[in-house]
C-alpha cells in the first residue's frame, strides 16, 4: 500500500486527488495539507485524515506528495520531501525563475515530476503542435487559452509549454519571441512572433487552441477539458510510478517512456 499526501487538499484539483487516492486499492491517504490559516484547517477529508499545514509532519508517513497548491507553498513541499526522502508529484503553475530553480535543487535528493497538465490528451496536442510548427515554419503561431474566472496565473503552464514545445520545435528561444500583450498602435505583426493571449471566464476547466495561420489557410489545434477527474487520473497514474525512481527531475514524456 503506498501512502500519499495531498498537497492543496481542498482546493479543486486536491479534491479530486483525494477522491481517486480514496477510491484506489493499493494507495492510502496518508495526510493532507493547506496553507495555513485555510478555513478548512482540521476537516476530515478521508476517513482519520485531517487537514493540516505541517508538510514536515504530513511527509513523515507518506512515500509519495501530489501537489496542487499556490507557487511558494510548491517549493517548501519540494525542500520539505527532499529532507525526508519522499517523491514528489506537482500539477502546480506559476513558479517564478528563482523558485524552479530551488525546486530543481531538491530533485537532486528525490525524483520530482512536474507537469502542467497531466492529461492524455495534451500530450499528444503537444506532439501535434510539434509537428505543425516544424511543417509550418513560416506560419504565424497564436495560443489562446481560457480558465476559470478564479485562475491566479496567466498565461497558463499548459498554454506556456504548448509555446516552449512550438519554439524547439523551429529552434528558436521562446523568451526572445513570445508576445503577451498587443494594445494601441502595435504596428504589423513581428515575423516569427509566437503569440499568448488569455481569457478568465465563468468557470472553464481548460480550453487551449494553437492556431497556424498562412497564406490563404489556418490550422486550429485545441483541447478543451471536461472533467478535473482526468487531471487527477493522470496525477495519480504518475504518482505510482515515480516512486522508488532515482532522483531528478521527470516529465510525463518519461512516464510514457
Amino acid at each position: 500500500m503506498t501512502r500519499v499526501v495531498v498537497s492543496g487538499a481542498c482546493g479543486r484539483m486536491g479534491t479530486q486527488v483525494l477522491a481517486v487516492v480514496g477510491a484506489a486499492p493499493d494507495l492510502e491517504v496518508a495526510a493532507a495539507l493547506e496553507a495555513p490559516g485555510h478555513p478548512q484547517l482540521g476537516d476530515e477529508v478521508a476517513p482519520g485524515v485531517r487537514v493540516g499545514d505541517d508538510p514536515g509532519i504530513a511527509l513523515a508517513a507518506a512515500e509519495v506528495a501530489i501537489d496542487f497548491s499556490l507557487p511558494e507553498a510548491s517549493v517548501g513541499l519540494a525542500e520539505a520531501a527532499a529532507q525526508r526522502g519522499v517523491a514528489l508529484v506537482s500539477g502546480t503553475t506559476g513558479q517564478d525563475a528563482a523558485q524552479l530553480a530551488r525546486i530543481e535543487v531538491a530533485a537532486g535528493k528525490i525524483p520530482i515530476l512536474r507537469a502542467a497538465n497531466f492529461s492524455a490528451g495534451i500530450q499528444v496536442l503537444l506532439d501535434l503542435v510539434a509537428e505543425a510548427a516544424r511543417r509550418l515554419e513560416d506560419y504565424d503561431l497564436e495560443i489562446l487559452e481560457l480558465h476559470h474566472a478564479r485562475k491566479l496565473d496567466a498565461p497558463s503552464g499548459t498554454a506556456l509549454r504548448l509555446a516552449r514545445t512550438a519554439a524547439e520545435a523551429r529552434g528558436v528561444d521562446l523568451d526572445a519571441h513570445a508576445v503577451y500583450h498587443r494594445e494601441g498602435e502595435t504596428g504589423a505583426r513581428t515575423p516569427g512572433a509566437i503569440g499568448l493571449q488569455s481569457l478568465r471566464a465563468g468557470d472553464s476547466i481548460g480550453e487551449h487552441t494553437v492556431y497556424l495561420a498562412g497564406p490563404g489557410e489556418r490550422l486550429e489545434l485545441s483541447h478543451r477539458a471536461l472533467s478535473r477527474e482526468n487531471f487527477a487520473q493522470g496525477a495519480v497514474r504518475a504518482a505510482r510510478w515515480l516512486v522508488g525512481r532515482p532522483p531528478g527531475l521527470y516529465t510525463l514524456r518519461d512516464l510514457a517512456g
